[in-house]
């Protein structure tokens, strides 16, 4: 019966099933939808709808009905004549994940060669902390696609000026944080020490070499503190590995984290 009241509902009002996209969460149909993107919208809308705030500013029925219909008097067109219903509903179930967190639409590939990578030819775990292993340098990334874009993610691998993408599209400059920043420091005995920054004020700093080891300091024993421009990390990974150890990388680490109310369980 209640199943029977619901396809009664769906059947007397168009607008509310048109709204109510069945395709969000499908992996499968928000890489097609990615590719219905990719064919029709970068040329106005950028990749990943990087270049308008489209991502964040209307429901998710308010877009479908924008894709169908268009936007008189602007260059945006009516698709509902030139794509099926399905492309249009897949079209959209890729932008509402575009809207959410990597595990939202976590990237294609192969995960266990993605791990592999990571502890291996990637050297990402020298640093980096993810499922329960790997360095404690820099930030710990078993969270990371919980809070991250995959496109933020990606680019924090390949490019050295990247930006971080809110809901409404690229906002935040996401320069090398104050305590990850590189650091040279000079005691007054001598000793010459590097490593990231983790913490200073006007009395003591406190940093980590690359050994993994803390160190605290007072000012009075120390000569110099050199903040380095740049960060540690590379950012050349789209050219050190292969395409499939890239994408296979992006694959393992757009899954790594739980949703909120999800704490334990593992995303696939």
């Amino acid at each position: 019966m209640k199943r029977l009241l619901i396809a009664l509902l769906f059947a007397a009002s168009p607008v509310l099933a048109q709204s109510a996209n069945l395709f969000i969460g499908n992996q499968d149909a928000v890489l097609q939808g990615k590719a219905v993107y990719d064919k029709n919208c970068t040329a106005c809308h950028g990749a990943d709808a990087s270049a308008t705030s489209m991502r964040g500013e209307r429901s998710d029925a308010q877009l479908l009905n924008v894709v169908r219909n268009g936007i008189p008097g602007t260059a945006m067109p009516a698709w509902g004549t030139r794509l099926s219903n399905d492309d249009i509903l897949k079209l959209g179930a890729y932008i509402h994940a575009l809207r959410g967190t990597a595990l939202d639409a976590p990237s294609p590939g192969d995960v266990a060669h993605g791990r592999e990578v990571f502890f291996g030819k990637a050297n990402c775990a020298s640093c980096h902390m993810a499922e329960g292993r790997g360095g404690v340098i820099g930030p710990d990334l078993s969270n990371i696609a919980a809070i991250r874009k995959a496109v933020a993610i990606s680019n924090a691998l390949t490019k050295a000026q990247h930006r971080v993408y809110g809901d409404g599209g690229v906002h935040l400059p996401s320069p090398p944080p104050m305590d990850y920043n590189p650091v040279h420091v000079m005691t007054r005995s001598g000793q010459a020490l590097d490593g990231v920054m983790r913490n200073q004020d006007a009395w003591s700093v406190q940093f980590m070499t690359m050994d993994g080891k803390l160190h605290s300091f007072d000012r009075s024993a120390l000569k110099s503190v050199t903040i380095k421009p740049g960060g540690i990390m590379p950012t050349d990974y789209g050219k050190t590995l292969s395409a499939d150890e890239f994408k296979d990388l992006m694959a393992f680490l757009t899954r790594q984290g739980s949703k909120p109310g999800a704490a334990g369980k593992e995303v696939e």
